[in-house]
């Protein structure tokens, strides 16, 4: 929120927290499941095609991979909307513009920079749905580049230097009492398995040796 447009009725007020409580919410679901949809395409393929097919290092191609598309994503939505925004907003610099780009995708928006708010600008509605595209998909694209940075294998050893490591006897001392019980467990199972098959033998009378030898001598 940039904060040039905001709620004065307690109604009006009311109805921006319950709003605020479902739409952000639902807004950071929206942009988790289409950038885990879109990095599949722009940055898990491109480096297993460049891996598999002429045999590079696969962590190599990533970090390439990860440094041009970061380049790629500050030209398209930092330098080259800083240059329009220049040029439509009448009292903005290029300075200016790019700070408004970079407060806005880095969801800083202070708000001391809003394009459209000028009365003389023409085609007003249509410039703001522009801008709200913008934003939109700068957004994402900025979610990418963190997910394909993210996703380095030299991130991934850094970020493991901030974990919380286990200690290695507790979880010793828990797989051993895992094991201990599913021992017992088995064996408890094994036993009552006999006995239910002792249970279900049917009865067979055993012939006396005396019979036995009788029937012999006959």
């Amino acid at each position: 929120g940039y904060g040039h447009t905001v709620p004065l009725s307690d109604g009006g007020k009311a109805f921006c927290i319950i709003y605020s409580v479902i739409g952000i919410p639902f807004t950071l679901l929206f942009l988790t499941a289409v950038v885990q949809r879109i990095i599949v395409y722009v940055t898990r393929r491109p480096v297993l095609y460049f891996h598999v097919r002429w045999g590079f290092s696969k962590q190599v191609v990533a970090i390439i991979h990860a440094v041009v598309l970061g380049f790629v994503t500050v030209s398209c939505f930092f330098f080259i909307p800083a240059a329009i925004f220049s040029v439509l907003e009448d009292d903005w610099n290029f300075l200016e513009s790019f700070y408004f780009c970079f407060i806005s995708l880095s969801t800083i928006g202070l708000g001391d920079y809003v394009p459209g708010e000028g009365y003389n600008q023409k085609f007003r509605e249509l410039y703001k749905i522009g801008i709200t595209c913008y934003l939109l998909l700068g957004l994402i694209a900025m979610l990418v580049v963190l997910e394909t940075f993210c996703e380095l294998h030299e991130l991934k050893k850094f970020r493991k230097l901030f974990y919380v490591k286990k200690d290695k006897e507790e979880d010793q001392v828990h797989i051993m009492e895992h094991d201990q019980l599913s021992f017992s467990s088995i064996s408890d199972q094994a036993t009552s398995m006999k006995e239910d098959q002792k249970a279900n033998e049917p009865f067979v009378t055993s012939q006396s040796p005396t019979s036995n030898d009788s029937s012999i001598n006959n």
